[in-house]
């Protein structure tokens, strides 16, 4: 199993970023999938998850209407557009992958992580 992320960098406060996320060596469209965050100093925080058909999505209440997960089955690939970007969302997020189809916990797959920094 394999997970890269990418999409991550400097952007000033208010600004976008999409992060993608390809996956390998496992059966992409059956898993619920998942982005997770760790600030500078801080500890891991979940933001937000999506089911395998890419219907049902759940987002940490600080990122809710300003971030959409979503998935491309066909690509293997999963994104997190981020919108208002804040200072506070510096961090490094990681794609995770659940272990099963039917519950977003527990992971047992993730990637090296993309840096993302708000900042002007």
């Amino acid at each position: 199993v394999q997970l890269v992320e990418s999409g991550g960098g400097l952007v000033q406060p208010g600004g976008s970023l999409r992060l993608s996320c390809t996956a390998s060596g496992f059966s992409f469209s059956t898993y619920f999938m998942n982005w997770v965050r760790q600030a500078p100093g801080e500890g891991l925080e979940w933001v937000s998850s999506i089911n395998s058909g890419g219907y049902v999505t759940s987002y940490i209440d600080s990122v809710k209407g300003r971030a959409t997960i979503s998935r491309d089955n066909s690509k293997n690939t999963l994104y997190l557009q981020m919108d208002n970007l804040k200072p506070e969302d510096t961090a490094v997020y990681y794609c995770t992958k659940s272990l099963r189809a039917s519950d977003p916990l527990p992971y047992d797959y993730w990637g090296q992580g993309t840096q993302v920094t708000v900042s002007s």
